[in-house]
């Protein structure tokens, strides 16, 4: 399978601190990944690498079959769709909900002119897919958490982007909505077969039967990459989080439990 995002050898070093240890990963067409690691453990800076926000000390990044530093990454970023708290919150909070989900359309962040009436169309089809109609004319503000991650989803829905990546969406959602965005992320898979993937949490039971691979990070450093059931292991878990957990597998999903607090420093 043709690889769609290739990190070669990177290595991030922010105010002489090391944040990203020579990291080689290679994600291909319909592979779905999980980044996976404790807080500040550099998922989030690996993330604006392959968006081409950040880029690193040493190293090589080539997205889409294009290497970063020879090609132009704003025209790259289109391509991406990007799911994370720091771009809602430059939504603004008064607009409809439909026509927030329709800015995706041109990266835009506001409509300042007419809305193309098929580009209001495929918003509303894609609030449909989400199952938001009921609320598609409300003001963004007025939604709740759950609702506002679908909602963000749509949106990057709208470019119909080759990479789908998503930084802790289910931060700060109860167990209710939590579920409910994760069904629509294993929509997705059956939606576009050949999307790419890229799922950032450091919770593992987040992790839906639809992701197939997992990168496993530990202080800025790679502990384990590949296919998802050789990376989630209670050993591996245990040595990148610095808790002693057991792992089991239930309907697809992997749950940790703790072995004992005691042993905690």
């Amino acid at each position: 399978m043709k690889p769609v995002i290739e990190l070669n050898a990177i290595t991030f070093i922010r105010s002489e601190r090391t944040i990203l240890r020579d990291i080689s990963l290679s994600l291909s067409e319909g592979e779905h990944w999980v980044i996976l690691g404790r807080n500040g453990s550099g998922k989030t800076t690996l993330l604006e690498m392959i968006n081409g926000y950040l880029f690193p000390t040493s190293g090589r990044v080539r997205v889409l079959g294009e290497w970063y530093g020879e090609t132009d990454v704003r025209e790259m970023r289109k391509r991406i769709g990007y799911i994370s708290q720091a771009l809602f919150e430059k939504m603004s909070l008064s607009d409809p909900v439909w026509e927030v989900v329709a800015t995706g359309a041109y990266a835009f962040l506001r409509f300042y002119q007419r809305i193309p009436a098929e580009v209001k169309e495929k918003a509303l089809e894609l609030i449909e897919f989400v199952g938001l109609a009921k609320v598609k004319d409300q003001p963004l503000g007025t939604l709740s958490q759950g609702e506002r991650k679908k909602i963000m989803l749509a949106r990057t829905l709208m470019s119909e982007p080759a990479v789908l990546i998503m930084d802790e969406p289910c931060a700060g959602l109860d167990l209710y909505e939590r579920e409910r965005f994760l069904a629509n992320i294993g929509e997705l898979h059956r939606r576009d077969p050949k999307l790419l993937m890229i799922y950032v949490t450091h919770h593992v039971e987040e992790i839906m039967p639809a992701f197939t691979h997992c990168a496993l990070l530990d202080d800025g450093a790679l502990v384990k990459a590949g296919e998802k059931e050789t990376v989630l292991r209670s050993d591996t878990l245990s040595q990148a989080f610095g808790v002693p957990v057991r792992l089991d597998w239930f309907q697809g999903r992997p749950w940790v439990k703790v072995e004992s607090l005691g042993d905690l420093n």
